[in-house]
């Protein structure tokens, strides 16, 4: 058990260190992540509204063609009002000659609307433009900053992520899902050790028999109050000293 726990304490301190490295970035992973989601907001909301703009487009020029073809219509029927025989016929033809030019006005007026909504279109795409130019450069420059910073810890990354997969080999699975599922519920520090009678990850105090088993090291306790692995001090003392990163 002593094996067991000095292994779980020993990816600890490798994880602390990568922890580390990782705070080195700061919020830059995010602001990036960030920059990219406004920007993909952005498109979609340009892309949006170019498809609305074609769309319009080829109504405006449909409805063009549709007047066109009304309007040679009712040439042809105002030219057959002179050929017809008798009222019947002329009111069928009066009243497809009013129909076609209520179609013409409703498609004219449509067209004007239609007009007006490109309009408006261009402008907001245009509008969109320069943010999002904004957003690219701001992008550019915080990516080129983490960028920066990664790369000069990227062979310190590296090394320890190396010694990291060689520690999980030396954890039993039961051992190391509990320890990770405690890191992320914590998102940090799985394991904590006693001092002054506390625990050191939630400074709440581990009662005096637990601490005495926690001592003799024979099986893994966890913190009643924040639910870290405890370790005793003499197994975290001996794991720093002989454990070098």
């Amino acid at each position: 058990m002593i094996n067991r726990l000095m292994s779980l304490y020993q990816l600890q301190l490798i994880d602390d260190q990568l922890d580390e490295l990782e705070e080195l970035r700061g919020d830059l992973p995010a602001a990036v992540n960030d920059l990219k989601g406004q920007m993909q907001t952005i498109k979609d909301q340009s892309d949006e509204k170019l498809k609305q703009k074609e769309e319009s487009l080829k109504k405006r020029k449909q409805n063009d063609n549709d007047i066109a073809d009304l309007k040679e219509s009712l040439k042809k029927f105002k030219s057959q009002l002179y050929q017809v025989r008798n009222n019947k016929e002329y009111d069928a033809l009066t009243k497809e000659i009013d129909h076609t030019e209520q179609e013409i006005e409703r498609l004219e007026v449509e067209n004007i609307a239609l007009e007006d909504l490109i309009e408006q279109l261009k402008m907001e795409i245009d509008e969109l433009n320069p943010e999002l130019e904004k957003l690219q450069e701001e992008l550019k420059e915080k990516e080129e900053e983490l960028k920066q910073i990664i790369k000069a810890n990227e062979k310190e990354e590296a090394r320890l992520i190396d010694r990291r997969d060689k520690a999980v080999n030396n954890v039993k699975k039961p051992d190391y899902n509990t320890y990770m599922r405690i890191r992320k519920a914590l998102k940090g520090k799985a394991i904590a050790t006693i001092n002054r009678a506390a625990c050191t990850g939630c400074h709440n105090v581990v009662p005096p028999q637990r601490q005495l088993e926690i001592k003799q090291s024979k099986r893994i306790y966890s913190c009643e109050s924040c639910g870290r692995i405890l370790v005793s001090s003499e197994i975290s003392e001996e794991v720093s000293k002989n454990f070098k990163l």
